[in-house]
């Protein structure tokens, strides 16, 4: 299985039965830094636009309306191409 796993454009049901409203929100600027994951985190593009380069893999483009699982075992380098704001949960250990 892969590390990362997208939904382009889920349905707005989708979203509702996930209840992403309620899931924090977090924000970063433009830059470039390491990231891994110990458990598997679920986002929500709300903004901006991300690469995730997985430690032995080619880089994922990530934009608004993706829906996203990291999973737990990911070792990664983040750069924010255009500011990000993304909801983000870890209530789903096996991903969404």
């Amino acid at each position: 299985m892969s590390k990362i796993t997208i939904e382009h454009n889920p349905s707005e049901e989708r979203l509702q039965q996930l209840g992403v409203s309620n899931w924090e929100i977090w924000e970063k600027e433009v830059s470039k830094f390491p990231i891994d994951f110990d458990e598997t985190e679920c986002a929500y593009i709300l903004e901006g636009e991300i690469l995730v380069t997985p430690a032995e893999g080619e880089p994922v483009r990530i934009l608004p309306g993706d829906l996203v699982a990291f999973h737990a075992g990911l070792d990664s380098q983040w750069e924010v191409v255009k500011p990000l704001r993304k909801h983000y949960s870890y209530d789903f250990p096996n991903g969404i």
